[in-house]
C-alpha cells in the first residue's frame, strides 16, 4: 500500500508567492516535522511557493531529503482581478468544474495539473509520499477522489493542515484528516470512499 501525506501550508504573512511563514507558522513547521518524522516518508513534492516550502523544510532537514519543487502545485488563481464576491465566485467553481473567470484558472484545469503530480509520485518506487500545496488546489484535488469535497470542505481547512491517503492496490484510497496540533480544536473527519 501506498501512503500519500497531503499537507496544506503553515500561516502565511501573504498570498503572493515569496510570502513568508509568520512566526507562528515557523513554530508549526516545526510542528509538522516532529508529526510527521514517524512515517517513514521517502518523497517529497512541494509547490515552489515560500510558503510551503518553508513549512516541510524542517522535516526534509531532518531526515536529510530534497524536496523537489513542481510548479503544478503552486495555488490555483481563480481571477486576475480582486473580487469583493470573491468567495461567491469559488463557490461556483467547485459547483461547475469548467467555470473560467477572466485571468483564472477552471476547477477542471487546476485539478488535472495536481492529479498528474499525484500521480508520477505515485509511480515512483516509494511508499510515504508528502506533497505540500495550498488550500483551493488541496480541496480540489481530494475532490477528484471523492465528489462530496467542495467549497464547505475547502473553508474547513487549517494552516497547515494534513490528509492521509491510503492507497490499496488498484482500489481508491481512503482519505483521513489527520492534523490536530494540541492549541486549536480542529475538527477530524474520516472520509471513507465507495
Amino acid at each position: 500500500m501506498k501512503n500519500l501525506y497531503i499537507v496544506r501550508h503553515c500561516k502565511a504573512e501573504g498570498q503572493e508567492p515569496d510570502a513568508r511563514l509568520t512566526e507562528s507558522g515557523m513554530r508549526q513547521a516545526e510542528m509538522l516535522a516532529a508529526f510527521l518524522i514517524g512515517q517513514e516518508i521517502d518523497y517529497i513534492v512541494s509547490s515552489p511557493y515560500e510558503r510551503a516550502c518553508r513549512t516541510i523544510a524542517p522535516l526534509a532537514e531532518q531526515i536529510g531529503m530534497e524536496v523537489v519543487l513542481d510548479d503544478r502545485l503552486s495555488e490555483r488563481v481563480l481571477s486576475s482581478g480582486s473580487d469583493p464576491d470573491w468567495r461567491d465566485r469559488l463557490r461556483h467553481t467547485f459547483d461547475d468544474l469548467d467555470i473560467c473567470y477572466e485571468g483564472g484558472e477552471s476547477s477542471r484545469a487546476a485539478m488535472s495539473r495536481a492529479i498528474r503530480v499525484v500521480l508520477e509520485a505515485l509511480e515512483r518506487d516509494k511508499q510515504n509520499i508528502v506533497l505540500v500545496s495550498h488550500g483551493n488546489l488541496i480541496a480540489l484535488l481530494l475532490k477528484h477522489f471523492d465528489d462530496r469535497i467542495g467549497f464547505e470542505e475547502w473553508e474547513a481547512l487549517s494552516n497547515p493542515d494534513v490528509f492521509h491517503l491510503a492507497f490499496p492496490t488498484e482500489a481508491q484510497p481512503t482519505i483521513q484528516r489527520i492534523w490536530t496540533d494540541g492549541s486549536e480544536q480542529i475538527p477530524r473527519r474520516d472520509i471513507e470512499l465507495f
